[in-house]
């Protein structure tokens, strides 16, 4: 395969080689990539703006981690925090920190994941930005949704005896995390090797390139039911559930026998000696939605796949604990991901 150094283009030239087929598929893209600002027009929706940075050697490995993949990935978790809110993904803008390192192909690979993602679900990419940069690869990604002024879910609303649910399952990403640095340390940079990754690909698909939960979101609104509170999964459901109960003003019991959990997941942590509930509260990158409602929905909630029903608000006097199988109870810790944690 051959290799463009992206001196030779340019920054406008890598723009318009990276984005100049790029047609919007959104009736609220007035005007997208081309002109100092993207033009959008939401008709007195609400609109939902989040940004996620990723930082090579902080969020990802790129021994490891497919360029196709990363952009990918990098899109889906944008799209994650919008459905979280009960939001639409619309649009997303793009920043990159690029060192010499990457050819021009490696951008192209990085964007056909890139705009894959917006492909799946449906999602205009309308601008952005690229700088050189000393330290790695870097990624921006700006994304913007709409909403319904009736039907955005924040994370302060849960009351006392709401229902907690997940959908998914939770703690395969962590465990693909770990299969893949196990097999990096045993490769180690030496010779010709052949990672063992039988039988292991859905945690691996969890870790490398998650989706995120439309379909939960569309579920929700075609059984017209509206959660109290939600939040996406990405620093581990202890952390997350935390957060819930923390702007809402309230304790929550949740119970070890309800946390779901995939054979593959339960399997690995075993093989890494593991706490399975341990990986399943703090494992993170999940990108699950956990969310709360009213007890009196609990049957309509039966009828949606894929949701699992893990415990209830409480009052915040009552703290925030999990249930042990034998009954004993364990207060719930924020031990996920922390992006500014020193080392």
């Amino acid at each position: 395969m051959s290799r463009t150094e992206i001196a030779t283009l340019g920054e406008f030239g890598l723009i318009d080689r990276l984005t100049g087929n790029i047609e919007p598929v959104r009736e609220t893209t007035v005007k997208g990539i081309g002109d100092d600002a993207a033009i959008l027009d939401y008709s007195g929706r609400r609109t939902l703006v989040t940004t996620d940075l990723l930082l090579e050697g902080i969020h990802f490995d790129l021994v490891y981690v497919p360029l196709k993949h990363l952009g990918y990935k990098a899109a889906v978790v944008n799209f994650s925090d919008i459905f979280a809110m009960n939001g639409q993904p619309q649009q997303i803008t793009v920043s990159l920190g690029i060192s010499k390192r990457f050819s021009v192909e490696d951008l192209e690979n990085f964007y056909s994941g890139l705009r894959l993602a917006c492909e799946v679900y449906n999602v205009d990419i309308v601008g952005g930005d690229t700088s050189t940069s000393l330290t790695g690869f870097t990624i921006s990604i700006t994304c913007i949704g709409i909403a319904d002024e009736e039907r955005v879910v924040c994370r302060n609303g849960a009351k006392e005896t709401d229902l907690i649910f997940v959908s998914g399952d939770l703690g395969a990403s962590y465990m693909g995390l770990q299969l893949l640095e196990r097999e990096k340390a045993v490769w180690n940079g030496s010779g010709d090797f052949a990672p063992d990754f039988a039988g292991k690909e859905y945690l691996l698909e969890r870790q490398l390139k998650p989706e995120a939960r439309k379909d939960i979101i569309q579920a929700l609104a075609d059984y017209d039911i509206l959660p109290t509170a939600m939040i996406d999964l990405s620093d581990g459901l202890s952390s997350d559930l935390l957060h819930i109960c923390k702007q809402s003003h309230a304790g929550c019991q949740i119970f070890e026998e309800r946390l779901p959990i995939d054979y593959q997941t339960a399997m690995m942590a075993e093989t890494f000696h593991m706490n399975v509930t341990t990986v399943a509260l703090n494992g993170g990158e999940d990108y699950e939605l956990l969310f709360t409602v009213p007890l009196h929905l609990h049957d309509r909630m039966k009828e949606i796949e894929g949701v699992h029903l893990i415990g209830h608000i409480t009052k915040e006097e009552q703290g925030c604990y999990l249930v042990m199988r034998d009954g004993q109870e364990m207060q719930l810790r924020a031990q996920g991901w922390n992006p500014i944690a020193e080392d």
